[in-house]
C-alpha cells in the first residue's frame, strides 16, 4: 500500500461516512465492461467540483490491491450486479493527482522526472525481486512487472490537463507529452494496462496532444455517452436527497438544474446541491469556487456576433453552436463557437446535443453571467434593462399597460442590434431581459404546450400570493388580438394545476413605428 501505487480505501471511506453520500458505484459496472477490450482507455472531462476526484477515489478503492474493500462495496449498488467481485482489488493501481503534484514542485521543469521517481520507487518497494533502476521510465517499470508476474495495472490520472490550463512553457509540455506517449502509444505496454481512466476539465487537446492520446475514447459535457449518469448528480438522486434532508426539490431544480446530457438526463452540480443541503439555503455555491473573471475574459472577446448571443442567453434563450472547431486549448480561440464550446466544458453553459444549441443552465450560473458583464461598457444598456426589470414586473402586476408598452419599446431598442431589430428572436430576448428580475419569483417557460398551440411565455410563481402570467406576443397586429388568442386557445388550461389569480398579457410590436402596445386582463381559476 503506497501513496501512488496500490492506494488504500481511506478516501472512499471518508466520502462514504459523510452525512451526504451519493452512491455512484455503478460507474464500476460500465468500466468493467471495457477491461480486456480495445476501449479500455478513457478520458472523462467535466467542470470543476463535479465529482471527478471522488469518482477516482472510488475506483482506486475498488481496483487497488492495496486494500480489501469488499465490506464497503457490498453495501453499494454495484453489489447488485452479477459477478461484481470479479475485478475487486484485483489490479496494481497507480493513482495520480497531476494538479496537486504539479503545484507541489519547486521546479516545474522536473515534473516528469519527479512523477517517475515517486511512482517507480514505490513499484521497487512493492516488487523487490524485480530489477528496477533509477533510469527506468514508468512505462519500463510497468512492463517489467507485467513480464515477470503477469500482473496488470489500472492507471487513474486526475487533472490530466493541468499543464494546458497552466499554459506552461513548451519544454515542460513536450516532456509531458512524451511521458503520455510512452504509456499510451506503446504497443508493448497495452496488455499491461487493463484500464486507463484520465479526468480533466477539458477534453483531449486537438493539436499536439491528440496524436499522443488517440487511443482514448472521450466522454465530455458535449457527449458523455454511457457515463452521463456519473457526470454529476441525476435528478432522481437530487430529489431523493431533498426528500431526505427536508429541502424543496422544485426550488433546488430551479437553482441548479439545466445540464442536459442525452435526450432526457438532467445533471446537477454536486457542489451546489450538497452545500445547499448543508446550509439549508439556496445560493450561488458552485460559482463561488472560481473567479467570474474566468467567464468575463472570454465573453468580452471581439468575435462577430458574440455580444448578441450573450444577450440572448442571459435573456433565457438558446443559440446554435458548432462544438467541433474548438481545439480544447486556452490559446486557440478563432470564433464565438470556440468560446462557447470552452464555456460548455467549464460548466458556464449547457449543451443540448439533440438540437446543437447552448444556453445558460440555471439561476445560479446566470447570476455569474450578470457579474461578468456588470462593469463592461459593451453591456451597459443590458445592465440598465436588468436593473429596471424589478420595477417593470411590479408595474405588470399592477396592470399598468401603458408603462409596460413604453418600457418594452425602450428595452427592444437597448437590447437589439439594429440589423436584427425586427427579428422575432431579438424581440423575445428584449422581453426576457426586461423581465429578468422575474426569475427571482417565477419559473419562466417559453412556448408552453397547451394542447391548442403554444403560449409564447408563461410565468409560473414559486412564491405565494402573486399571480401567474401568460404572455402572448404579436407582430404588426394588436395587443387585444393577443389577449383574444390566449382565451380562444385556452392557454390557461396548461396551468390547470395552478390555483389563484392569473394575468393575461398581450403585447404587440409595430415594425413601422417601432412602438409596442400592451393589454392586460385579470383571470381567476
Amino acid at each position: 500500500m503506497g501513496i501512488f501505487l496500490n492506494p488504500s480505501n481511506k478516501l472512499l471511506l471518508r466520502d462514504y461516512n459523510s452525512e451526504i453520500f451519493v452512491d455512484k458505484s455503478l460507474l464500476i459496472q460500465e468500466l468493467n465492461k471495457l477491461i480486456g477490450t480495445n476501449n479500455n482507455f478513457l478520458c472523462v472531462s467535466r467542470p470543476r467540483r463535479f465529482g471527478k476526484s471522488m469518482a477516482g477515489n472510488m475506483l482506486a478503492a475498488y481496483y487497488s490491491k492495496g486494500c480489501n474493500s469488499k465490506n464497503i462495496f457490498s453495501e453499494l449498488k454495484i453489489s447488485d450486479v452479477e459477478e461484481w467481485t470479479t475485478y475487486l482489488n484485483a489490479f496494481n493501481v497507480i493513482q495520480l493527482d497531476l494538479n496537486g503534484f504539479y503545484h507541489s514542485l519547486n521546479n516545474p521543469d522536473e515534473l516528469v522526472p519527479e512523477i517517475t521517481k515517486a511512482i517507480v520507487s514505490e513499484i521497487k518497494e512493492e516488487f523487490p525481486h524485480i530489477e528496477l533502476d533509477e533510469k527506468d521510465s514508468l512505462a519500463n517499470a510497468i512492463l517489467k512487472v507485467y513480464n515477470k508476474t503477469g500482473e496488470s495495472f489500472v492507471l487513474l490520472f486526475d487533472e490530466y490537463d493541468v499543464l494546458v490550463r497552466e499554459k506552461v512553457k513548451s519544454s515542460i509540455f513536450e516532456s509531458y507529452l512524451d511521458f503520455l506517449s510512452s504509456l499510451f502509444k506503446n504497443n508493448n505496454l497495452k496488455s499491461a494496462i487493463s484500464l486507463a481512466y484520465l479526468t480533466g476539465i477539458l477534453p483531449i487537446v486537438r493539436d499536439k496532444i491528440q496524436s499522443k492520446m488517440n487511443e482514448f475514447d472521450e466522454y465530455s459535457m458535449t457527449n458523455a455517452r454511457a457515463l452521463a449518469p456519473f457526470a454529476g448528480f441525476t435528478e432522481e438522486e437530487v430529489c431523493s436527497l431533498c426528500n431526505k434532508h427536508g429541502l424543496d426539490f422544485e426550488e433546488c431544480k430551479r437553482w441548479y438544474d439545466g445540464y442536459k446530457l442525452g435526450r432526457e438526463l438532467h445533471i446537477y452540480s454536486p457542489q451546489s446541491v450538497v452545500t445547499a443541503i448543508r446550509d439549508h439555503e439556496f445560493d450561488d455555491y458552485w460559482t463561488q469556487t472560481g473567479s467570474y473573471e474566468a467567464l468575463k475574459d472570454y465573453i468580452l472577446m471581439n468575435f462577430e456576433g458574440i455580444k448578441d448571443d450573450v444577450i440572448t442567453m442571459i435573456a433565457g434563450g438558446k443559440i446554435d453552436v458548432n462544438i467541433h472547431s474548438y481545439l480544447n486549448t486556452l490559446t486557440d480561440f478563432n470564433s464565438k463557437d470556440d468560446v462557447f464550446t470552452y464555456l460548455i466544458h467549464l460548466g458556464y453553459l449547457a449543451y443540448d446535443r439533440s438540437i446543437k444549441q447552448c444556453y445558460i443552465p440555471n439561476a445560479e450560473v446566470r447570476t455569474q453571467w450578470i457579474f461578468s458583464i456588470k462593469t463592461s461598457p459593451d453591456y451597459k444598456k443590458v445592465m440598465e434593462l436588468v436593473n429596471d426589470s424589478k420595477n417593470l414586473l411590479q408595474r405588470t402586476l399592477e396592470g399598468d399597460s401603458e408603462y409596460i408598452a413604453q418600457s418594452l419599446t425602450n428595452a427592444h431598442f437597448r437590447a437589439t442590434n439594429p440589423l436584427t431589430y425586427n427579428n422575432e428572436a431579438s424581440f423575445q430576448s428584449a422581453i426576457g431581459l426586461a423581465y429578468f428580475y422575474a426569475t427571482a419569483q417565477y419559473t419562466i417557460i417559453k412556448e408552453l404546450p397547451t394542447g391548442k398551440g403554444y403560449a409564447d411565455i408563461a410565468f409560473i410563481p414559486f412564491v405565494p400570493n402573486i399571480p401567474a402570467l401568460i404572455v402572448e406576443l404579436k407582430n404588426n397586429k394588436t395587443a387585444l388580438g393577443a389577449i383574444n388568442q390566449i382565451k380562444e386557445k385556452k392557454y390557461d388550461e396548461a396551468l390547470s394545476h395552478y390555483r389563484g389569480n392569473m394575468l393575461f398579457v398581450g403585447i404587440n410590436y409595430d415594425e413601422s413605428s417601432k412602438q409596442h402596445d400592451c393589454k392586460i386582463e385579470k383571470f381567476e381559476i
